[in-house]
């Protein structure tokens, strides 16, 4: 269930190549909804992607799906206190490697996907608002819809998630108290090394099941 729910995440962060400036910046709720039918209208008609091809997905995901994240704040957001422990180095390993589990992850939730629909609840924004909660629902056949909602900053290259709450957890916060056991247990050198030793073994996954 949790991977068909993160097909919503990335379709609704996906971009599409609109301009962000046609007309100002576009509205995160307007943008997450124009761009929603695109990438579902590719997941359903690549050939590619249908017959589990990874590269197509993760090129996906590369292209559409990564601008519209802010990889630095969501690995700052999960490290908590212990991001003011690790030296730049470790900064960027750590960014580098959650970077990475994310987007293993998603493309997983790629092909996960079925006949989900997303609607939306309508945002009131200021236009002084810098951050903003997109508040959607999944609806999916045969089960009650749930609940994602989208936190998002503006910043110069327009809006950004940092965090998705599906029915109020936190996926920041849900690897906050992962990534706070493996560094008190093994320092942050420990959790790089575990968050490498995930990412390759969701890719020896992934080679497996599309060879």
């Amino acid at each position: 269930m949790l991977r068909s729910l993160l097909f919503a995440v990335l379709a609704t962060v996906g971009s599409s190549g609109l301009p962000l400036y046609a007309q100002g910046m576009m509205a995160p709720d307007v943008l997450a909804k124009s761009v929603t039918d695109e990438v579902i209208v590719i997941l359903r008609s690549d050939k590619d992607i249908n017959a589990g091809n990874p590269g197509k997905l993760m090129k996906l995901i590369e292209t559409k799906v990564l601008p519209h994240f802010n990889f630095t704040r969501m690995t700052r957001l999960a490290m908590g206190k212990n991001w003011r422990k690790a030296n730049p180095q470790q900064r960027g390993g750590l960014v580098e490697q959650f970077r990475t589990l994310l987007v293993r992850t998603y493309a997983t939730a790629f092909g996960s996907y079925r006949d989900q629909t997303i609607t939306y609840r309508p945002l009131r924004i200021r236009p002084e608002d810098d951050d903003v909660v997109v508040k959607s629902q999944v609806v999916q056949p045969g089960r009650p819809p749930v609940a994602v909602d989208y936190s998002m900053e503006k910043t110069g290259n327009g809006w950004k998630v940092y965090d998705v709450a599906i029915e109020g957890v936190s996926l920041v916060q849900n690897y906050r108290s992962t990534f706070n056991g493996e560094v008190q247990r093994a320092g942050i050198d420990g959790l790089i090394k575990a968050l490498d030793s995930k990412n390759r073994q969701l890719a020896q996954r992934t080679q497996g099941a599309n060879p």
